[in-house]
């Protein structure tokens, strides 16, 4: 007896060339509607930001901020906080000169040129970093003091300066209420740090 013949197939046949086209264009197709999400839900540097994505629309709101110490702490009135921390640089020399320059008023009335540096210094709120200046001139407010580099060093009692730039004869002798790093105005009677380690955070536990 003869058997009939009968065909056998491959369990994983290769597949035809116009079948692994249209494979390859759907994938193609996939890809470009992941990318056009991406693009949708990225952030952008706005203070509000619309983040769009599954049919959902949320918004982000910039709530806080720092740039140079005592800025909102000192100069400004607990009221303008929030404010102050809502803004961007953009917009500080127009919205809170003229606050700066009535708190450091209500101190030395007399200053006048002290209370337009001290706003023209601090505003806009940003650390300011010269990188083209030398790196041994690196210290808080040394690039408007001293043209110098700018930023800030770990050693920079940065509240003892802040506020003797605002209440000493550092900047200007007209009614100074103290000297530099002293009582009652000048220092918070605190010590700048001065424990360091070798890694990041480069700060030692504070005593």
């Amino acid at each position: 007896m003869t058997r009939p013949a009968t065909a056998h197939h491959p369990r994983n046949p290769i597949m035809p060339n116009a079948q692994l086209a249209r494979h390859a264009r759907r994938g193609a197709g996939a890809a470009l509607v992941v990318a056009a999400l991406a693009a949708a839900t990225a952030c952008n540097d706005t203070t509000t930001s619309p983040v769009t994505g599954n049919n959902t629309t949320r918004m982000y709101n910039q709530v806080q901020r720092l740039g140079n110490p005592l800025v909102s702490e000192v100069l400004l009135a607990k009221k303008n906080h929030l404010y102050h921390g809502s803004i961007g640089p953009q917009d500080d020399v127009a919205n809170l000169a003229p606050m700066v320059t009535a708190f450091v008023a209500t101190f030395r009335p007399q200053a006048t040129k002290l209370q337009s540096t001290i706003a023209s210094v601090l505003l806009p709120d940003m650390l300011i970093v010269q990188t083209d200046k030398a790196q041994s001139t690196a210290g808080y407010l040394s690039w408007a003091l001293a043209n110098g580099y700018g930023g800030r060093q770990l050693t920079d009692d940065v509240v003892d300066i802040s506020l003797s730039a605002v209440f000493s004869d550092l900047l200007d002798p007209t009614q100074a209420v103290c000297k530099p790093g002293q009582l009652p105005l000048c220092t918070d009677n605190i010590g700048s740090h001065g424990a360091f380690t070798k890694t990041f955070p480069y700060l030692a536990t504070p005593k």
